[in-house]
């Protein structure tokens, strides 16, 4: 049930009020940002308010029950609060949101209406649009394993095992063909196809490997599954790890790492699963193994 003070009460029940929304944002790392639609910043339980990031709520819908409520806020960037880089790099991914209406006269008669999380962001030229969930959403997220003939570990994860020292490189940038194909310098000694579905690192961004060939000249062209939002000049350092298709067969082969194996390699798949006895294959009750 929403909390609200004998004295906030007494305002709202007056003739006119002096009333606004406060957003209060905690990221992952510990950061805390204020935002609010009154013209002037507040200072809202020491945390300063900007009034100058142009936030503000678009819709908000909800349901009975469990049903995960969500909203929306828009605002545009603003070099005291938030920039498009920080949005780019996943910064407010996840952020905790608290929204809270405050009599801007006396910024401590405040109430707590909702806490969201920032879901999908969206940006636009100078300006921005994050999703806020209520915590109902997390009521949606699998839970538990998946009966999956992949592994489901994170490549050089506890789960895994695999010590990631044997199966990384650094690189420099030697060139570029577009935001999605890069060249580096450096890697000459590892064969093409080593760092297919691996990680790219460049500075404090992560950026997912589609596929690594060897090119003519010695250098080796990356392609990652999305674009850069900008190119990296040549020369910059970067650090590239190997990757994982998730098959048995390269766990065990390549990785040497078998007995570590997070997926299902004996479930059938869907083809054999509908498939019929043509006196062709063997359906005998035999472990498939990849």
């Amino acid at each position: 049930m929403r909390q609200i003070s004998k004295t906030l009460a007494e305002h709202l029940a007056g003739e006119a009020t002096t009333v606004c929304q406060v957003w209060r944002v905690t990221r992952r790392d510990g950061k805390r940002f204020g935002f609010t639609d009154h013209d002037q910043d507040l200072l809202v339980d020491d945390i300063l308010c900007l009034a100058a990031s142009g936030f503000a709520a678009l819709e908000e819908e909800s349901g009975e029950g469990l049903a995960a409520a969500s909203g929306e806020v828009a605002g545009g960037f603003s070099s005291q609060a938030i920039t498009e880089q920080d949005l780019a790099e996943g910064r407010f991914d996840g952020a905790r949101v608290e929204l809270f209406l405050v009599n801007w006269e006396k910024p401590w008669q405040k109430a707590l209406l909702a806490v969201r999380e920032i879901g999908e962001v969206v940006r636009a030229g100078q300006r921005f649009s994050a999703e806020l969930r209520s915590m109902a959403h997390r009521l949606d997220q699998p839970q538990g394993r998946i009966y999956s003939r992949r592994c489901d570990a994170e490549f050089g994860d506890r789960r895994c095992g695999v010590r990631l020292e044997g199966f990384s490189a650094t690189a420099s940038m030697a060139g570029f063909r577009d935001r999605s194909h890069l060249l580096l310098s450096g890697i000459a000694g590892f064969a093409g196809g080593t760092f297919d579905h691996g990680m790219l690192t460049i500075g404090d961004t992560r950026h997912a490997v589609d596929s690594h060939l060897l090119q003519a000249d010695g250098t080796a062209q990356v392609s990652l599954w999305l674009p850069l939002d900008s190119i990296p000049e040549t020369g910059t350092p970067v650090t590239i790890v190997a990757g994982c298709d998730k098959r048995f067969s390269t766990c065990r082969d390549r990785f040497r790492n078998g007995l570590n194996f997070r997926g299902f390699p004996h479930v059938p798949g869907t083809d054999f699963s509908y498939s019929y006895s043509d006196g062709q294959r063997l359906h005998d009750g035999r472990p498939i193994v990849p």
